[in-house]
């Protein structure tokens, strides 16, 4: 009798043991895979980036043009979700993402500056006063930032509403959190950002304000950034895989919603004379060239939620030349089909511990052995 019982613990004491070993197994995979999908991803993908060079001329060294380059990083419509559309798994998810590709972009590339070219918040045009200062909250410690790097926002249609919505309240509200500037300089680089939605040109007071601004500073500019793209037909000549999907590029722009206005754009064009302009709002890229030769850049989504390979522009700037380059965020679908692989392997793993599934590592060796006998 004794023999039995000290036969059974035995059994159950390596029974047990397989169990723990399993578990181990279990955690030890699911925190790999966690940790890559969450946190590695981002390094390994972000770390593929780098800031374009701009051509030095004969008359300025490679150090001195080094010392004056001002690296900018530009991202746009990020589009925080509010307490009236946000499901909290879908915000978690999206913001994680971005805070994490965020994060990882300054800690990698050390940008000087960091435009965000509107488009903030998703309801930012609705919110009440708590939720805009949850939101608020929730973006700061997100695209929190170092004190050397300087962080500006576009106010975008999203953030104070279209010209219909918008009203002094929310603009005063949304320059309280951000204390937009519409004119910036640093290393002898000027920079416009530009209330857009207040461009629509029917004389209302805040459209007045903005223009009559506009004229005040235009003799001083060679620099242009905003959120609404520039005025064009359509999104028909643009090409990349992060431009609009095909069925998409020849739907014409509605002027005032998708783009500024003809005679906007031609205004902002004359004023500003600029020699790059940066826009947001349409969430996919397009290049376009205005006038005689001024190049716009439509930067896409920074967020997961409005296409699956978000992506920021990196510039590196000079008082006379630019050049920029295009740094993608880790693919959606990659991180869901790592998932989705993961937990087929644990799938296996189990059936094997429950010899409801032959060992593939079993069942290889048995092949190799019958093809060796054949």
């Amino acid at each position: 009798m004794a023999t039995i019982r000290f036969g059974f613990g035995r059994l159950n004491f390596l029974l047990l043991k397989r169990r723990s070993f399993l578990l181990l197994k279990l955690i030890a995979v699911v925190f790999a895979v966690l940790l890559f999908c969450e946190f590695l991803i981002y390094y390994l993908v972000i770390f593929q980036c780098n800031w374009p060079k701009v051509k030095t001329s004969a008359y300025h060294s490679e150090q001195e043009t080094h010392e004056t380059v001002l690296k900018a990083m530009f991202l746009a419509d990020t589009h925080l979700l509010g307490e009236i559309r946000g499901h909290w798994l879908d915000k978690l998810r999206r913001e994680w993402q971005m805070e994490r590709a965020f994060q990882t972009a300054l800690w990698l590339l050390q940008p000087e500056v960091v435009f965000i070219l509107g488009d903030i918040f998703d309801e930012g045009k609705w919110s009440s006063s708590q939720a805009w200062a949850d939101d608020v909250a929730r973006f700061q410690k997100m695209f929190r930032h170092p004190p050397h790097v300087q962080l500006k926002v576009v106010a975008g249609n999203h953030d104070i509403g279209f010209h219909y919505q918008m009203d002094t309240y929310r603009i005063k509200r949304f320059d309280k959190v951000f204390n937009p500037e519409m004119l910036f300089s640093w290393k002898g680089i000027n920079f416009v950002m530009v209330n857009s939605v207040a461009l629509e040109g029917d004389g209302c007071n805040i459209c007045s304000e903005a223009e009559a601004e506009l004229v005040k500073i235009s003799h001083k500019l060679n620099c242009s950034r905003e959120h609404f793209p520039l005025y064009r037909r359509s999104d028909a000549n643009c090409s990349g895989e992060d431009a609009a999907p095909p069925e998409e590029r020849s739907v014409p722009f509605k002027e005032r919603y998708d783009v500024l206005s003809r005679e906007a754009s031609q205004k902002l064009l004359w004023w500003l004379q600029p020699r790059l302009v940066l826009s947001g709002h349409t969430h996919s890229a397009c290049e376009v060239l205005h006038g005689p030769g001024v190049p716009e850049l439509s930067v896409p989504s920074f967020s997961w939620r409005n296409r699956h390979n978000p992506s920021f522009i990196m510039g590196s700037m000079t008082p006379t030349k630019h050049a920029l380059a295009k740094c993608y965020l880790p693919l959606e679908d990659t991180v869901l089909i790592t998932y989705c692989g993961a937990a087929g392997f644990l799938v296996v793993i189990i059936l094997v511990d429950l010899g409801l599934l032959a060992s593939p590592f079993l069942l290889g060796c048995k092949l190799l052995r019958k093809f060796k006998t054949v």
